[in-house]
């Protein structure tokens, strides 16, 4: 069958790159954003996580490389180093097929300044990857990089970006290229604070937003599980032992609450990684690298992760608390269900969060609800279901539920009737009181 990414006129080198990741059929946004990333226009795209964002700007990026130039032709930042490591690992594979070498850089803090300063004396990449902090660095840096010569230049991530505070970094990158520069920014929200620095970079930009037709993927099943009267740390264990997970993500809100599973499930004689920003960088790559070759089943991160971890194969998300940010959820679970492969999202919850689990779910998330009895997973029930029967009779007062309950003694015909007849004009009624006082307050002001 025929690979359909040719019908964008990329490369052979490209397509042969692609076959051998088995991608033939491109995605919605790879579908609408790569013949304008080839047609020179500069973009702003909007998608969802596992979108498959990063190929839709990475292929007319390595498509338009000459690898006879030697100087810097395009630059890409990343909000975290896990993700620039990803990106940088994407481009690696593309570009290991071209016939000519074509260099690509990952510049990330915590890795080695001195040994990059140096290899930047012998020799620019030609494709610079990293993340806003090391990249700024390294061009103040006499005899360190060169960007002045890009053409284009990449946001990725750009709301998670603004969030952490790099924007001003990327804002000074971005005063370095040329004034014909193509700008291309992906992101999965967009803020009104973002807005000013497009604005200032970008003039008429080609604006696509892939709305999904779900939040997240339809192949994930999004399981809510109370923890009440249980101890969390426990039923983690216990929903990791349950069945044969393949990969299992597991998020936590702090470090400190990554280091306490970690070390739980540890004792529990469960094979398992962490990673969190309090790991030194080189461990943390380190600890990817593993990941990525399968060495360990069960993985607890911070949200610095939810946007860095690109495995394929991640059977179960585990939310061991809900996100402080709902957008951080959608990440989250996003990791799971790629590629049209099924995928298990379990969050937890405890009594008093039902106002948060309500605000995701105002996103457009539809929760299954589960419960753990006697050893495994069984059907829950709806949790507002009492609240809302107390809410149903509290709209009542005390004379008309004395009428139900009469009426209902008396079974007569058509009581049923009777009884809703009576609420609506009680109901109206009391709206007709409402409005009045409201009519009186407005006058006395």
């Amino acid at each position: 069958m025929e690979n359909q990414f040719a019908q964008f006129g990329l490369q052979d080198f490209i397509l042969k790159a692609l076959d051998d990741r088995n991608f033939t059929k491109p995605t919605p946004v790879q579908q609408r954003v790569i013949p304008i990333v080839m047609s020179g226009k500069s973009v702003v795209g909007q998608s969802q996580t596992g979108s498959g964002k990063t190929h839709a700007y990475l292929l007319p990026l390595m498509n338009q490389i000459e690898p006879d130039k030697d100087q810097v032709q395009a630059v890409i930042t990343a909000p975290s180093r896990e993700l620039a490591y990803q990106i940088h690992k994407d481009a690696e594979q593309i570009a290991q097929f071209s016939p000519q070498q074509i260099r690509v850089a990952n510049y990330v803090g915590g890795t080695d300044k001195k040994r990059q300063v140096e290899k930047l004396h012998h020799q620019q990449p030609q494709v610079v990857i990293g993340t806003p902090g090391r990249i700024l660095d390294l061009t103040r840096t006499p005899g360190g990089l060169d960007i002045h010569t890009a053409h284009l230049f990449v946001v990725d991530e750009a709301d998670m970006t603004l969030d952490m505070g790099f924007l001003d970094q990327v804002d000074q990158i971005a005063g370095q290229f040329p004034s014909d520069l193509q700008m291309l920014v992906f992101s999965a929200t967009m803020p009104e604070k973002l807005k000013p620095f497009l604005r200032k970079y970008m003039s008429h930009p080609v604006v696509e937003e892939i709305k999904p037709a779900t939040v997240i993927s339809p192949t994930i099943e999004n399981w809510l599980l109370p923890t009440q009267g249980k101890n969390k740390k426990e039923l983690i264990y216990h929903l990791l032992t349950i069945g044969e997970p393949f990969l299992v993500l597991i998020f936590a809100n702090t470090k400190e609450h990554v280091d306490e599973l970690y070390d739980y499930l540890r004792h529990q004689g469960l094979k398992v990684a962490r990673i969190h920003g309090g790991i030194e960088p080189r461990k943390r790559k380190q600890i990817m690298r593993e990941v990525q070759n399968l060495d360990y089943q069960f993985v607890v991160a911070t949200d610095l992760a939810a946007r860095g971890i690109d495995i394929e194969g991640v059977s179960h998300v585990i939310n061991a608390e809900i996100p402080t940010d709902p957008e951080f959820f959608i990440h989250r679970v996003g990791r799971t269900g790629r590629n049209g492969m099924t995928g298990i999202a379990i969050t937890l919850y405890e009594p008093g969060q039902e106002n948060q689990i309500a605000e995701i779910e105002s996103m457009g998330i539809k929760f299954i609800p589960k419960v753990y009895k006697k050893g495994e997973l069984v059907d829950g029930y709806d949790r507002d279901r009492r609240a809302k029967r107390v809410r149903k009779h509290e709209t009542l007062d005390p004379k008309m539920r004395g009428l139900i309950k009469k009426e209902k003694k008396k079974r007569k015909p058509g009581y049923k009737k009777k009884i809703k007849n009576a609420i609506q004009k009680d109901e109206h009624q009391r709206r007709k009181i409402a409005r009045r006082e409201d009519q009186r307050q407005h006058r006395q002001h």
